[in-house]
């Protein structure tokens, strides 16, 4: 299950994260932003009208606690299912148990469902048999039936902040000591589980309970002990969701804006998440084309190398050469005018009529290209100045693709410079 507070066993004393489940939702640490007095699911738990609600955040952060607790604030008994294990029979049964008493169904992992358990479950939401609420770790715009989430009010809920695990452990530490399991822990070792466990409380409160039980006696918790019990802790992150794509972005947008301590930590983020360094090495090339371009043209090659450096000798070493590659972006003077340039280009060529190549720059590599009047062409090399006046595109309006973003000694504000003596004409800039 990847509910929070939710690995109970049949028998025998509750984990703690289970024995401090919320019961209700004041009870609920974080997610202010669903759970404030007014908010959306206040007012439809008040008026009674829940209907289809998808519970949507990373695991560990109260999914499954709210779906209980909305279902004890409005009278409705509270029907659990797990999308790998319910099948179609289990949701069919839970509608006609619902036609004749009140029901929340709640579905952990919704995004799990195949095609015909989201048609039945559907039908349920849309006949209004019974209010639903799922939860799902994917983004529900991404992961669930368009017809589902058209359906369903979607509430993000957040990892909680240092203060609410903080809040947390405090409550844990508190119950602990109830059983006979006292603990101690200094604020900033409270502070050290509260950012290790990554926002998630079920993990905070896990690693609580393994560091207090089976001593004999009061504990008092060591730096060495949290180290252990971090050891292999790993970071929130799927490859294959959200937590991939924010990341890279995070990693992609520190480059761009040049800010190299937020490039050395996000890319530490996906490196100890297990991120594929080819991958990273890919998006860094990608960037280093599109953010940086023609301020640094050594950056691509740097990039390149990169790549081709990761290829051969992988973890750990490769964190080297990526932190390498990823920093040549984040230091490097930045210029769009490449991306914005063919961006512009493709636009015109897939939106207007093409545009004929003129006379003189037709090839000429056959006999007859002069009888068909494919002549005119002026050698640039044959001038001095190495550049010659003639048309290359009819009717392409100057600085109408290219928009030079050369800043201070750049390459391409020296290009700037020299066609400017050359020609007499000023660069055109994006933003003149």
């Amino acid at each position: 299950m990847s509910d929070l507070f939710d690995s109970a066993p049949r028998q025998g004393k509750a984990p703690l994260a289970a024995a401090l489940r919320p019961r209700t939702l004041d009870d609920v640490f974080g997610q202010e932003g669903i759970l404030k007095p007014g908010s959306v699911l206040r007012r439809r738990i008040a008026a009674g009208r829940l209907g289809s609600v998808i519970l949507y955040g990373p695991p560990g952060v109260g999914k499954t606690s709210i779906a209980r607790a909305v279902g004890a604030m409005m009278g409705k008994e509270f029907r659990p299912l797990h999308a790998t294990r319910a099948g179609v029979k289990d949701l069919r049964e839970l509608a006609d148990e619902a036609r004749i008493r009140p029901l929340l169904i709640f579905v952990d992992e919704v995004h799990r469902f195949s095609a015909t358990q989201a048609d039945d479950l559907l039908s349920i939401c849309e006949e209004g048999t019974a209010d639903f609420m799922g939860a799902t770790t994917g983004n529900p715009y991404h992961a669930l039936p368009p017809a589902l989430v058209s359906r369903s009010t979607i509430l993000k809920l957040e990892p909680l902040s240092l203060d609410e695990m903080e809040g947390v452990l405090a409550r844990g530490l508190a119950h602990l000591r109830d059983e006979g399991a006292a603990a101690t822990l200094t604020p900033a070792q409270m502070r050290v589980i509260a950012g290790r466990s990554g926002g998630d409380a079920r993990r905070a409160l896990t690693t609580l309970e393994s560091l207090v039980v089976g001593h004999d006696g009061p504990v008092a918790i060591t730096d060495a002990m949290i180290d252990e019990a971090y050891a292999a802790a790993p970071v929130n992150h799927d490859r294959a969701g959200d937590a991939h794509y924010d990341s890279i972005s995070a990693l992609i947008k520190s480059m761009r804006g040049s800010d190299p301590d937020a490039t050395l930590y996000w890319l530490a983020h996906l490196v100890h998440a297990g991120e594929d360094p080819r991958f990273i090495a890919r998006r860094i090339m990608i960037h280093a084309s599109e953010d940086v371009g023609l301020a640094d043209n050594t950056a691509l090659q740097t990039a390149v190398a990169a790549l081709h450096a990761v290829e051969k000798i992988g973890y750990p070493e490769a964190q080297i050469v990526l932190a390498h590659a990823a920093l040549h972006i984040a230091l490097a003077p930045k210029s769009n005018s490449a991306c914005r340039g063919i961006g512009l280009a493709m636009q015109m060529v897939t939106s207007e009529a093409p545009k004929p190549v003129p006379l003189h720059l037709r090839d000429t590599h056959y006999a007859g290209a002069a009888k068909l009047g494919h002549q005119g062409y002026r050698f640039p090399h044959d001038d001095p100045r190495g550049w010659v006046e003639q048309d290359y595109a009819p009717a392409l309006r100057r600085g109408a693709l290219y928009q030079s973003d050369g800043r201070g000694m750049t390459f391409e504000a020296r290009a700037a410079e020299h066609w400017e003596r050359v020609t007499g004409r000023p660069p055109v800039r994006r933003h003149d």
